[in-house]
């Protein structure tokens, strides 16, 4: 999610700040939410073309439609760019992937009625200016001048910035659609422990939530080309981040961490200005290239944050980013995943000594692998699939272990990793699925896609 900052906050006058920024976020167990933000393609019903901003079939119309449901516009330079409700916002990535990002709930019950309202209301709107929306991880048909730029100024500069650090970083901004999860943590201690869970396990979640084999039409050799894309869109910002697992983990490592990676901008007056490869040391010191003497606030920083794309992001919560887009069961399932695996403590515990021997080799291993064979990647003399079934089985023992049960259906929260245990059970990833479809049902056409997947 990316929108303009509502409040500045206070000035910077120190990295300790910036430390006890990530400190304040400890939270005790019984007061751990769950949040869940989601991004779908949008296109037109009769041609498949992604929405543009502007017009009576694009995004534009899209976000005013969803004013009745009482959200609230949030504009730059005149221009509906987000909207907010009950402490959920819709933005709007690079390319107009419309995405909700999620109220900080107690159950997972809550995140899928959530998730069920949010896709009626983009249904009945879509229907009405002649717009679909689809749940993939790549855009499977159409190139990057197909695609028209959302008017928000922190891509203009993004989109010049990336392709000097790499080859697909416009890719990633323009064609890429994902889930996630963010989550907390009682201490400094069990921040490392789940941020070193989430970053081992990740290519577990990338393999069974593969959708996204397809690109400009064709077989891309990935069964998530998604997840491909980030593995050369910038080095800096992006990846496994080593030091997690070195001894001295903490929030003053995460902070030097964020320090060192180039800054894109700087937001003031409502305007975004070109800082990009910048450092923010120099910012935070005040002699930063063309800010001399301006005090960095604390919406700089945490705009900052919002900049550097790993496996596991840490902000106030850690965010989950491994999975490809889908349709709605697995935008319930992705949470459910990691929320099995990390809220219940016996749970994580059996995660963590499921992982906790591999070697930084074996992470870089499987974060290549995985992506393009999935499942079937091979590993210490197993598979994938055998350890998506190992982790599927320890995540069901977390979510039976919370015991939240549903006040409509009386389910427990197990029932929304269903569609996970197929797939692990099958050895067969979604993106396979298509990838069958394509070559038997649909004659090599990746048209009938944007229907068929369209919720």
């Amino acid at each position: 999610m990316s929108r303009p900052p509502e409040s500045r906050g206070e000035p910077i006058t120190s990295k300790q700040q910036l430390v006890d920024h990530l400190a304040q976020a400890v939270t005790p167990r019984q007061g751990w939410l769950i949040g869940t933000e989601h991004e779908k393609f949008a296109f037109r019903a009769d041609d498949h073309r992604r929405l543009p901003y502007d017009g009576a079939t694009s995004i534009e119309a899209l976000l005013k439609g969803f004013v009745r449901f009482g959200w609230q516009p949030i504009e730059e330079e005149g221009k509906v760019i987000a909207l907010s409700r009950d402490g959920c916002a819709i933005t709007l990535e690079p390319g107009g992937q419309f995405e909700l990002s999620g109220a900080p709930l107690e159950t997972l019950h809550q995140t899928c009625d959530e998730a069920y309202t949010h896709l009626a209301e983009v249904k009945q709107v879509a229907d009405e200016i002649g717009a679909k929306l689809v749940g993939l991880g790549f855009d499977p048909e159409w190139r990057r001048e197909d695609i028209g730029w959302m008017p928000k100024g922190r891509y203009g500069i993004m989109s010049r910035y990336m392709p000097t650090v790499g080859t697909l970083g416009l890719d990633m901004m323009l064609r890429t659609s994902t889930i996630q999860v963010n989550l907390d943590f009682e201490s400094e201690a069990d921040m490392v422990e789940k941020f070193r869970i989430g970053i081992a396990l990740q290519p577990i979640a990338t393999a069974l939530f593969a959708n996204s084999p397809f690109h400009e039409g064709k077989d891309s050799g990935f069964l998530s080309y998604r997840s491909h894309v980030w593995t050369d869109t910038d080095p800096d910002r992006c990846g496994i981040l080593p030091f997690v697992f070195e001894d001295g983990m903490g929030f003053e490592r995460y902070v030097d961490y964020l320090l060192d990676v180039p800054m894109y901008f700087i937001y003031r007056d409502g305007v975004y200005h070109d800082f990009a490869g910048k450092s923010f040391r120099k910012f935070l010191d005040g002699t930063l290239d063309g800010a001399e003497g301006v005090v960095p606030d604390m919406g700089d920083w945490t705009d900052h944050m919002t900049t550097v794309f790993p496996e596991v992001r840490l902000k106030q919560y850690l965010e989950m980013r491994g999975a490809d887009g889908g349709p709605w069961g697995r935008i319930c399932a992705l949470p459910a995943l990691w929320v099995g695996l990390l809220y219940d403590s016996d749970a994580q515990t059996a995660a963590w000594d499921l992982c906790k021997d591999w070697t930084l080799e074996e992470h870089e291993y499987l974060r290549a692998e995985v992506p393009r064979r999935g499942l079937k990647t091979p590993f210490r003399g197993r598979t994938v699939q055998d350890l998506a079934k190992e982790v599927l089985a320890i995540a069901e023992k977390g979510l039976t272990a919370r015991n939240k049960v549903s006040p409509k259906s009386g389910i427990i929260e197990t029932h929304y990793l269903k569609p996970l245990h197929e797939i692990a059970e099958s050895g067969i990833t979604p993106a396979e699925r298509l990838l069958e479809r394509f070559e038997k049902d649909w004659n090599g056409s990746v048209a009938p896609v944007w229907d068929a997947e369209a919720y």
